[in-house]
Order: C-alpha cells, then sequence, then structure tokens
C-alpha cells in the first residue's frame, strides 16, 4: 500500500506513479463525489498516449479511448448510475476484461462480486479544496 498526496499541478507525475506500480491494467478508483476520479484517469489516458480525449461516460456507462497511432488504449468505466451488477454482465463486462489493454473503473462497488482479482485499487479522499490523497492497494 501506498499513500500519495498530491494537487492539480502534480496529476501528471502522480499519474505517471501509478502506472508505473500498477500490477495489471485493470485500475478501480474508490472515492466519493468530487474526489477526482474522472480527472485522475484523464491524466492516466493522456500519459498512455491517449491525448485529452478522456472524459466521463456516466451516461453512456462506458468510453472507449485510443491512442495516437488509433489503436485500442483502453476503457473507462463509470458505474455511478448502475442498479445491479447483471447490468454490467450484460454490457459485456467479462469481454471486456479478458482484453490485454486498460481498464478504468469508476464506483467499481457497484460491481464488487464482478472484479478480477489482480485488479489495482485506488482510493482517493479529499484532504481539502485542491489537495487529494490517493492510497494505491494490489492485490495480495
Amino acid at each position: 500500500m501506498q499513500k500519495i498526496i498530491y494537487t492539480i499541478q502534480e496529476l501528471d507525475q502522480v499519474s505517471v506513479k501509478i502506472l508505473d506500480q500498477a500490477c495489471s491494467k485493470i485500475l478501480c478508483f474508490y472515492g466519493e463525489m468530487g474526489a477526482g476520479k474522472t480527472t485522475l484517469i484523464k491524466a492516466l489516458v493522456r500519459n498512455l498516449d491517449g491525448g485529452d480525449q478522456a472524459n466521463s461516460p456516466t451516461f453512456g456507462i462506458v468510453n472507449e479511448y485510443q491512442n495516437s497511432n488509433g489503436d485500442l488504449l483502453g476503457y473507462h468505466f463509470d458505474f455511478y448510475r448502475l442498479d445491479s451488477e447483471e447490468e454490467a454482465l450484460d454490457l459485456g463486462l467479462e469481454d471486456y476484461f479478458s482484453q490485454d489493454t486498460w481498464i478504468f473503473i469508476e464506483w467499481p462497488e457497484k460491481i464488487g462480486a464482478q472484479l478480477p482479482e489482480n485488479c489495482t485499487r485506488i482510493s482517493l479522499e479529499i484532504l481539502d479544496p485542491v489537495t487529494r490523497q490517493i492510497q494505491i492497494n494490489q492485490p495480495e
């Protein structure tokens, strides 16, 4: 487990640390509304050569991102509006997990039993209006 305290100006450096430390390409983001989950995912996508295309898929549930060559970079899920784990399964969640690509999940607690054991769990906490703390937990 590692804790990192940062401000928005340090977001790119923090995202590089997360990518270096991730034990898998499935990253689960926990935190209250407004903690900065989507903002952090935007920085991760940018540092993976995805440019500035990342945004919250709240209403569409999933966004697909490509790198600058047009190759698949990954998927970004926002399960906030899900009513049941079955809805995620209906989206073909298992097929997404079986791909060798980055997967970013907001509100993973909504699909807890469906999460792979090897996902990296990232908890965000608001310390003040400009400062956040993340805790990175790797599977055992």
